[in-house]
């Protein structure tokens, strides 16, 4: 069980990388292949909703097929398919499909491996584990800063991804022989549910606005804004974009992991996150405010937005915590869905402000995006005061 359960781990740091690697590519995707701003916040928000509408899919599947099966055939057939239709992309429209399959690829590996956890662990143990997996699997945005842009300028950015396309393959091969499935259910009498059971737990409706808009701030501008942003306010090039992105993917790894077990240190699931998040509204609104500061200014914001803003695996031992074990698959999956597609339309409503907005002064699109993200982030906080806090 642990041998698959580090495997799930390593592709969820793929998926981690995937999710993240076009800020640092932007720069010779443009001149390739003429890929705008614009064209990557589309491809970026296309993974982001590909990976959520396959919630609903993968949750049936883990309670019903379980984890196994589903996440090696997802992870190495459309994740290892799509980053080779990425290598040999010649045009926007070849990226767009290809994240498409990424994103396909990579949405059962987490939710599976959380899974395991909700059947063979303790619910009180749930958000220390959930929170080191994001943690190590986080990871991938390290890899997906400089390592990327290193193996890019050195290889070729369609020879790093063609090799990224085989370890991907691999990796679902790996998953097929080495992950077990939990022992079955007992009958308990109520059948095997579905996901009606999980829209009727009423805890859960009062967490998911914010699980709808916290991940979105350090997904978005990880993933995709930090890119253009440092290319068109600090006329960066590839490598400091690189390092820029190294030092918020190595905020995240930290966030995630010191989220886990504030919890039971504090006593309180709701006062961790609702503190968490309200000191990333805090510092988005920096960014809104000063976003020509400084090179090292900005990144440093954008770090403590990366890390206040991974509250993602404490958010989810919340709603976790209503969720009984016979539709512990569609609920967990359920939550992942409202984050990952809060994810991919905010991306995609950004990349309508960025394009909406003037460009005069140069800074100005990025000053509404951070905006944006504050205000929305701030909205969410609002309805998760009056939720009820649990541990068990």
């Amino acid at each position: 069980m642990k041998l698959g359960i580090a495997f799930l781990v390593v592709g969820y740091l793929f998926s981690q990388f995937y999710r993240a690697f076009l800020a640092v590519l932007s720069p010779v995707l443009g001149v390739d292949l003429g890929a705008g701003a614009d064209d990557l916040a589309l491809s970026s928000g296309l993974w982001f909703l590909s990976f959520a509408l396959m919630q609903l899919p993968v949750g049936w599947a883990l309670d019903t097929l379980g984890p196994r099966r589903t996440s090696a055939w997802l992870l190495g057939v459309a994740g290892g398919g799509g980053a080779l239709i990425f290598a040999l992309a010649q045009s926007p429209l070849h990226l767009h499909i290809a994240m498409v399959l990424i994103g396909m690829g990579c949405s059962p590996v987490l939710m599976a491996t959380y899974y395991i956890f909700g059947r063979i662990y303790s619910a009180r143990a749930f958000a220390t584990l959930a929170g080191t997996v994001i943690g190590v699997g986080t990871l991938g945005n390290i890899l997906g800063a400089w390592p990327l842009a290193w193996a890019a300028e050195t290889f070729g950015w369609r020879e790093t991804v063609m090799g990224l396309a085989a370890v991907t393959l691999a990796s679902g091969v790996a998953l097929g022989f080495l992950v077990q499935d939990p022992p079955a259910l007992e009958d308990d009498g109520n059948g095997r549910g579905s996901l009606l059971d999980v829209l009727r737990i009423p805890g859960l409706w009062l967490i998911l606005p914010l699980i709808f808009v916290n991940y979105a701030p350090a997904a978005g501008l990880r993933g995709l804004w930090v890119g253009p942003y440092y290319a068109d306010v600090y006329q960066a090039g590839s490598v400091a974009i690189g390092h820029v992105t190294l030092l918020m993917a190595f905020a995240m790894v930290l966030g995630a992991i010191a989220y886990g077990p504030l919890d039971r240190i504090l006593g309180t699931r709701k006062g961790v996150a609702l503190g968490g998040n309200l000191i990333c509204v805090a510092c988005l609104l920096a960014l809104w405010a000063f976003p020509t500061a400084g090179f090292w200014t900005s990144a440093l914001l954008l770090a403590a937005v990366g890390m206040v803003g991974l509250s993602f695996p404490l958010m989810m031992a919340h709603g976790r915590s209503f969720i009984p074990a016979r539709v512990l698959g569609r609920g967990v999956t359920l939550l992942n869905l409202f984050s990952i597609g809060g994810v991919g339309i905010m991306q995609m409503v950004s990349a309508r402000i960025h394009a909406a907005t003037p460009a005069t002064p140069v800074e100005a699109p990025y000053a509404a995006i951070y905006l944006f993200f504050a205000l929305s982030l701030l909205a969410g906080c609002a309805v998760y005061a009056f939720s009820r806090d649990r541990l068990d």
